[in-house]
């Protein structure tokens, strides 16, 4: 009891099942399991995030970033979408980190897919672009101090694409965000939640 998707070691029955979804005419069938994000399907977040954030395409290169990746959803839409770019995972779960690695073999990804737990990327990777629906129930100050950490590792020019419930502070962290030097934009909005676009000035 009190466990949460971002429990490093989920102590919950796994049961594995499958989730399918379908983003921009292509049909993802991943494996999920207990004890990660939104095991039984797309949560509503990520598909507003999916659908209306603006995804790579094909000619993109860099290293991309799926904060709080869970299952892999994010990550398997990039690297199809973007089969020149690397997509680093990351998650305090390990369950989900394992479930991300399979789910990359499933896709005939995991060349290009690099899954690891916070502390595992190397300092000097930046991110092209970092997507993420982040985990709101840690509280604001957990968020924000992951948000510092990991938006100064957008290169020049870089975007962070965000979803947030509107009911849960999408707007405050919006607000919030701008404060701390981020151009942060409400970019669309959908079944109750805001996706932010928040961007890295070019270097002078």
């Amino acid at each position: 009891m009190g466990e949460h998707y971002f429990t490093a070691e989920p102590g919950a029955s796994a049961r594995p099942r499958e989730v399918v979804f379908n983003i921009e005419g292509q049909e993802y069938d991943l494996v999920a399991a207990g004890g990660v994000f939104s095991a039984t399907r797309l949560d509503p977040g990520t598909t507003v995030l999916l659908k209306k954030g603006e995804l790579p395409g094909a000619a993109v290169t860099g290293n991309f970033l799926d904060l709080g990746c869970g299952y892999g959803p994010i990550t398997m839409v990039l690297a199809t979408r973007a089969p020149q770019a690397a997509i680093w995972a990351i998650d305090v779960n390990s369950r989900a980190r394992e479930l991300t690695e399979e789910n990359a073999q499933r896709l005939n990804v995991a060349d290009r897919v690099r899954v690891a737990e916070p502390d595992g990327v190397p300092a000097e990777v930046e991110f092209a672009q970092i997507w993420s629906n982040p985990p709101i129930r840690v509280g604001k100050e957990e968020l924000h101090q992951l948000l510092l950490r990991w938006l100064p590792r957008l290169a020049p020019g870089g975007t962070a694409w965000l979803v947030v419930a509107k009911h849960k502070g999408a707007d405050s962290l919006q607000q919030w965000l701008a404060a701390q030097g981020w151009q942060a934009d409400r970019h669309a909005s959908g079944s109750g939640f805001r996706v932010l676009k928040v961007t890295r000035p070019q270097a002078a």
